[in-house]
């Protein structure tokens, strides 16, 4: 089965890393994926403050934070024990296009990290967290275009980004309740 999914992985990077868009394009899509890297989220607290309020931003703000803790301790643990490589590490037809944070590609710390912040804040907001929602599964998937990750490695970075919101509100439930009693 492992070997299926790494067949079905380097196929879809070879394919994917080989197939460019103009270098206009290109430039604007390494901005853009660099944005997950979390320089947004400053932009979107700001904008969260203003269209609700400092008292109302305060409950989203600590809550996505346990989600964040709850997905970056889940994210160690599965990254150092898979130690899986990155594309262009694994195969010679692949080059990394943008830098990757770290040297293991699974999961993706990018879409798990931020699709748990985007979860929390579209559960408190859903009129403005459905965006974020869209952000790391792009940022992901531009990832995989630019040879620092694999498929597979957004997939699940997605599926443990969405378990990692689910536990962070089951932890935030009791928190916010002792805070608030």
């Amino acid at each position: 089965m492992l070997k299926k999914i790494f067949d079905f992985d380097n196929r879809v990077s070879v394919y994917w890393t080989n197939r460019h868009f103009s270098r206009k394009v290109n430039g604007w899509l390494r901005f853009y994926v660099r944005l997950g890297d979390g320089y947004i989220w400053a932009l979107f607290i700001a904008f969260l403050i203003w269209r609700t309020s400092w008292e109302s931003f305060l409950p989203i703000l600590w809550q996505a934070l346990v989600s964040l803790a709850m997905s970056l301790l889940i994210y160690e643990g599965v990254k150092l024990s898979t130690k899986r490589p990155r594309p262009f590490a694994a195969n010679p037809q692949i080059k990394a296009e943008v830098p990757p944070l770290d040297k293991y590609s699974f999961p993706s710390g990018h879409t798990m990290n931020n699709l748990a912040v985007a979860s929390t804040v579209f559960y408190c907001v859903p009129q403005y967290g459905w965006i974020m929602m869209l952000l790391p599964l792009t940022w992901g998937l531009l990832r995989v275009y630019f040879g620092v990750h694999w498929f597979s490695d957004i997939i699940c970075g997605f599926l443990l980004g969405i378990l990692s919101f689910v536990l962070g509100h089951a932890l935030w439930i009791p928190i916010s309740a002792a805070i608030a009693g």
